[in-house]
């Protein structure tokens, strides 16, 4: 079974492009990376693919510095043909090899005729034993779990498609869209999940799946951590956490003795390995988004539907009208979010959302949106207007008339009025089009 990816469009561009570099995909392990580069393949006449967990493979790295010569090497190696047409080499799994990273800048300076492509997850912790890492002589993107747009492909439903990408989007659409992503929400992105669902159509048989990838996470901590007080104290985070509250302290995480820092260590070390992220709120109204790191944060998972496993919640969430009923609203604030990450391959992109800590008039938006000179609001809710306190005064202060709402209704643009008399309008989308925030967002501006 062959699915399409939204990235797929990204390698071709890089394919064609006058000033192409290697391509290092990063991203957590099983979103797909290996198996978008294999399909990404056909475009070329021959295809090298090396896995450096093989020693065989990674040993080539080591043996010289030429890579002229480490290319004849990998030729004479897999029998593939020396030839000027064009090669796609594949350096899957390259954390394994330090060497092999830091090569990466000679192939692009002395061998540009070979289209190099890397993937790997782990990076982050690889890089530290890089002597010299390629700066400006690679590019990078980071892959995610597939987002609602992807798993609508994957069903080849062309009729979703092409309601999801009508903006703005009609109401006769709606109920079936819902369905749709209500599907989607409780599966969540993983491929392996995905094409187990088409497969058979049914929740099911996911479990041992779930448990697959929670389970080689917590294997990874061998990687992530230095030594067994490490090793433990990350498996007790990846434990524990799918409990813990919206925002989280370090301290007393998970019911533990652990100190604070210990904590801390090793969440930034899940963060780095994009297994869960660390989401920072802002204070500010206006740009640039500055994260405050002295606040709590949020824990954004890869993947929803591993959340939802987690917590042995997908049961219930089969026949619910309003999935912000589910687990106090943050099932379908963390689905939301995955979207709006999955749209953005820089790997420097983070979410970030914005509160106001004060006595007596704390507040507390749901995400931010940068566009151009403005900040746009975000809010995750079931509700009527009366019930967006912490959005009006985010609208007091920011200086724009913009605001979004996603939530288990039908498109529309409300006029709305802040308890002080501020008025500004309300862009409300049904949930399922996360996905397609910041379209929608300069829809919004440009014809309002």
């Amino acid at each position: 079974m062959i699915f399409n990816r939204k990235a797929t469009s990204k390698l071709l561009k890089w394919k064609e492009s006058s000033g192409r570099k290697p391509l290092l995909i990063r991203g957590a392990r099983q979103v797909g990376k290996s198996t978008l580069v294999r399909q990404f393949a056909a475009e070329f006449t021959h295809f090298i693919e090396l896995n450096l967990e093989k020693e065989q493979h990674r040993r080539l790295f080591e043996q010289t510095d030429q890579v002229r010569y480490l290319m004849d090497a990998i030729y004479l190696t897999t029998q593939i043909p020396k030839t000027d047409k064009p090669t796609l080499l594949f350096l899957d799994e390259i954390q394994e090899s330090p060497k092999a990273i830091q090569q990466l800048r000679y192939f692009y300076e002395e061998l540009p005729h070979i289209y190099v492509v890397a993937a790997g997850s782990l990076l982050e912790f690889a890089l530290k034993k890089v002597a010299s890492f390629p700066v400006g002589r690679i590019e990078q993107i980071v892959l995610h779990p597939f987002d609602f747009e992807e798993f609508l492909m994957a069903q080849d439903h062309k009729q979703a498609l092409e309601e999801l990408n009508t903006i703005p989007c009609r109401d006769f659409g709606y109920q079936s869209m819902i369905e749709q992503f209500h599907k989607y929400t409780i599966i969540g992105g993983m491929p392996e999940a995905i094409k187990q669902y088409i497969t058979d159509q049914s929740f099911a048989n996911l479990g041992a799946i779930y448990d697959a990838l929670w389970q080689g996470y917590k294997d990874d901590a061998e990687k992530y951590a230095s030594n067994q007080t490490e090793r433990k104290i990350i498996r007790h985070v990846i434990d524990s956490s799918p409990n813990e509250k919206d925002r989280v302290s370090f301290e007393g995480f998970g019911n533990s003795a652990y100190r604070s820092r210990e904590i801390g260590e090793a969440l930034r070390s899940l963060d780095l390995a994009r297994v869960m992220r660390l989401i920072y709120p802002a204070t500010a109204v206006t740009p640039p988004i500055n994260e405050d790191l002295k606040k709590r944060p949020r824990l954004q998972f890869l993947d929803t539907g591993l959340l939802n496993y987690a917590l042995n919640i997908q049961a219930e969430m089969i026949g619910v009208n309003d999935l912000y009923s589910v687990y106090k609203g943050r099932i379908i604030q963390h689905m939301v979010i995955q979207e709006l990450q999955a749209q953005h391959d820089s790997t420097l992109y983070k979410p970030r959302f914005w509160v106001r800590e004060k006595s007596k008039s704390s507040a507390e938006v749901d995400l931010l949106y940068p566009y151009k000179q403005f900040l746009i609001p975000v809010e995750i809710k079931s509700g009527e207007q009366g019930k967006l306190r912490s959005l009006h005064q985010f609208m007091e202060k920011c200086g724009h008339h913009y605001a979004v709402r996603l939530l288990a209704n039908r498109f529309s643009v409300e006029h709305v009025k802040t308890p002080s008399g501020v008025p500004y309008l309300l862009m409300n989308l049904p949930y399922y089009l996360g996905t397609k925030i910041p379209q929608y967002i300069e829809w919004f501006i440009h014809n309002y």
